[in-house]
């Protein structure tokens, strides 16, 4: 028998499918799972309540915090309807015992392929675990993989610079990545390595509640906005974000705002670019209340 959807699933349902009705996407189908046929009524009912409830007048522009109401296409993944269960941190108040509480669920994570492609070790996150300002990155590079501490490297000591330019020291925020096991290579994280991670992220989002969050790089960018724009489309202004698929145990926390700025990593290969990033800081700064230091003009 189909389950009843709540309120809150109910209105991301819709506005997950009103996301991509605007893409021009209007045909939705969910995997065969065996054994479990009797859930396929479930998607059918949302995606009847989304088109038949929620209609979206022709000129209505779809906002970001919309947009990332759910992070996976609709009933599509196995796991759409358990996105806003209760998860273990949530019965503590202390972002340390938190995070330490994500950091022993993920453990040694084999849920992707990137455990057998020549990590080291996990690299889950550093910092002030109350911090206002949280920076997101791509993944762990070679520095990272052997030290377990994210931007540790050259790109770590640009990001520490860019930091320092904001009239903060890098103790004061909280740095992570999307993934958390080092790509071979380097390369770009797949799709799938992004999706497996970042219910991970969300959770540690969801623990530090920040004011800010800045997205460094596309990767980080399109994983947490859910949309597939350039960097030049991205940039420039605040997003409204939530971390999807869970939520804070704080009721006065409700969302942060999210800029979006180039990977440390870019600027090293293109030095031109740090006076875009900077005016991104900028905007970070003036949302913040920081003032810059003098040298960093």
């Amino acid at each position: 028998m189909p389950r009843t959807l709540d309120a809150e699933l109910r209105q991301a349902l819709a506005a997950r499918i009103r996301f991509y009705n605007e893409m021009g996407i209007y045909d939705f189908y969910r995997r065969p799972q065996p054994g479990r046929a009797e859930e396929v009524p479930v998607a059918v009912e949302a995606a009847e309540i989304a088109v038949s409830e929620h209609t979206v007048d022709p000129g209505e522009e779809m906002s970001p915090r919309k947009a990332t109401a759910v992070p996976v296409a609709l009933a599509v993944e196995e796991n759409i309807f358990e996105v806003m269960e209760l998860k273990p941190e949530q019965s503590v108040s202390d972002p340390v015992k938190a995070l330490k509480i994500i950091r022993e669920d993920l453990g040694d994570c084999t849920r992707c392929v990137l455990h057998q492609q020549g990590r080291k070790q996990i690299v889950f996150g550093v910092g002030n675990p109350k911090a206002e300002l949280m920076f997101v990155g791509e993944g762990p590079g070679a520095d990272e993989d052997a030290q377990g501490e994210p931007f540790v490297g050259r790109a770590g000591q640009l990001l520490n610079n860019m930091i320092k330019a904001m009239g903060i020291e890098r103790e004061q925020v909280y740095i992570t990545n999307i993934v958390k096991c080092r790509p071979p290579g380097n390369r770009t994280p797949e799709r799938e390595e992004c999706a497996t991670c970042s219910p991970f992220l969300m959770r540690q989002i969801a623990a530090v509640k920040p004011k800010v969050i800045v997205a460094l790089g596309a990767v980080a960018a399109k994983t947490l906005l859910a949309m597939n724009a350039s960097m030049m489309q991205l940039r420039g202004r605040f997003y409204d974000f939530k971390p999807a698929g869970v939520r804070s145990n704080d009721p006065e926390w409700d969302g942060c705002k999210l800029a979006v700025t180039y990977h440390p990593a870019f600027l090293l290969r293109d030095p031109r670019q740090k006076g875009e990033a900077w005016k991104d800081l900028q905007m970070v700064m003036k949302e913040l209340g920081l003032k810059a230091p003098k040298s960093a003009t």
